[in-house]
């Protein structure tokens, strides 16, 4: 709200009328001069009077367009204070919604490392039994067993003969390849164990000479 400066009233001055002199009568001039003053006199004590009657009611306005004003202002005041305080409220409730949620997570994440290395451990366990129970042969005919295709042949056509036998080609031949590859990794693991062999044995040479 804008305040606005009071506008003050003007006031103007009667038209003062002579006073009318009777004939043949004698003119008494000081009388005439002093009625003249009391009610000039009177006249601006009435103005005055007027004048300050119409200055109090403006300044009144004046206090009421003030007290308006900051009322209004401390209205706004409280209210962006009340919203403050509600938003404040609103980002302390996020951020415990988003710790709940991180310690929530933590704790998931931590229970399924829990859970995994239970079952690792488990499975580690299981086969460190097992590989104790199971000699080599009997390892070798469990992976042959597991590996080796049924072959369902009974009372099949023609084609589906034909596609079994397909599928026995790619195999051995699959199986070969693994072959190969198992025999170039046990030759080259093999040369390796030997070299370092050798090197050792060269190093212990070397300082038995020097000693």
């Amino acid at each position: 709200v804008e305040e606005t400066k009071p506008k003050f009233k003007s006031f103007a001055l009667p038209n003062l009328v002579p006073p009318k002199i009777p004939d043949g009568e004698r003119v008494d001039f000081d009388d005439i001069h002093r009625k003249r003053m009391e009610k000039d006199l009177n006249e601006l004590q009435t103005l005055i009077e007027a004048h300050f009657e119409s200055r109090k009611k403006e300044e009144e306005e004046l206090i009421s367009l003030k007290d308006r004003i900051e009322k209004r202002r401390s209205e706004r005041a409280e209210q962006q204070r009340i919203r403050n305080e509600r938003e404040k409220e609103r980002q302390k409730r996020l951020e415990e919604e988003r710790t709940r949620k991180e310690e929530e997570e933590a704790k998931r994440r931590a229970e399924d490392d829990a859970k995994k290395k239970k079952t690792l451990t488990s499975l580690h366990f299981g086969e460190r039994h097992a590989g104790k129970k199971q000699t080599g042969r009997e390892k070798k005919k469990k992976i042959l067993s597991d590996r080796r295709k049924s072959l369902d042949i009974e009372n099949a056509s023609e084609s589906v003969l034909r596609e079994k036998a397909k599928e026995l080609w790619n195999w051995m031949h699959q199986l070969e390849e693994e072959k190969f590859e198992l025999q170039y990794q046990f030759a080259k693991q093999k040369y390796e164990v030997s070299a370092k062999i050798n090197k050792h044995r060269s190093t212990l040479n070397m300082k038995s000479n020097l000693l």
